[in-house]
Order: structure tokens, then C-alpha cells, then sequence
């Protein structure tokens, strides 16, 4: 297969794009937008740990690259929301699976790391 970019090629475009998916909080945030629309408090609450400055920064990042929409409601007091472009969309099996395989296989890895740890100390 022959692309246009080349993701091994330390000067590639890609890789600005890779270490955006690797971030664990654009993760969580991608995942979590899967549902639709949310307002930004409410990410804030449900991904705990998340302040909300790393929040808005990614938030910022994501939108840029396209992958997330920023909605601003003309209400008393303003309120804005955060959705999924259809590019955005493009990631949302791909984020799942990722994000959901380390509670699926949490167990495995904490046992390989001990195992190992063992084998380093022992």
C-alpha cells in the first residue's frame, strides 16, 4: 500500500496527529463525546481527574485538528458544548476499543508487571 505519509519517517505530519490519539485525556474526551453533545462541566465531571485547564487545552487541540466541534448556545448564561465532527466520528470504534481494552485487560497487564517485577528483584 502506498500513502502519501509515512508515519515512521520522524519528519512525517503524522506523528503530530499520533501523539494527539496517545494523550490518555483526548481519549477519554473522544470517547466520552461518542454519545453526542456535552457540555464542557459535564466532561470536567465525568472524566475525573481532568482539571480543567488540561481540559481546555484539549479540548483546543482536538478541535483544531477537525476532530471536535465547539458549539456556543446564545442562552442567559451562555453555554457551550463540544461534539464529534464526522472526522472525529471516523475514531469513535477505534478510540473504544482502545480506551475499553485496558479495563477489559487491566487484570493481565498489573500480573505481568509483578511477575516481572519479581523476576527483576527476586
Amino acid at each position: 500500500m502506498n500513502h502519501a505519509y509515512d508515519v515512521f519517517d520522524d519528519r512525517c505530519p503524522t506523528r503530530m496527529v499520533l501523539d494527539r490519539l496517545a494523550d490518555k485525556w483526548a481519549l477519554l474526551v473522544l470517547d466520552r463525546l461518542q454519545g453526542g453533545p456535552v457540555r464542557f462541566n459535564h466532561l470536567r465531571r465525568d472524566i475525573r481527574g481532568l482539571s480543567q485547564k488540561i481540559l481546555s487545552q484539549t479540548l483546543k487541540r482536538l478541535e483544531r485538528d477537525g476532530l471536535v466541534k465547539r458549539t456556543v448556545h446564545p442562552t442567559v448564561p451562555v453555554s457551550v458544548d463540544y461534539a464529534l465532527t464526522p472526522l472525529g466520528q471516523t475514531l469513535t470504534d477505534t478510540v473504544a476499543a482502545f480506551a475499553h481494552w485496558a479495563e477489559l485487560n487491566m487484570d493481565a497487564v498489573l500480573a505481568a508487571q509483578a511477575a516481572y517485577d519479581s523476576a527483576i528483584t527476586g
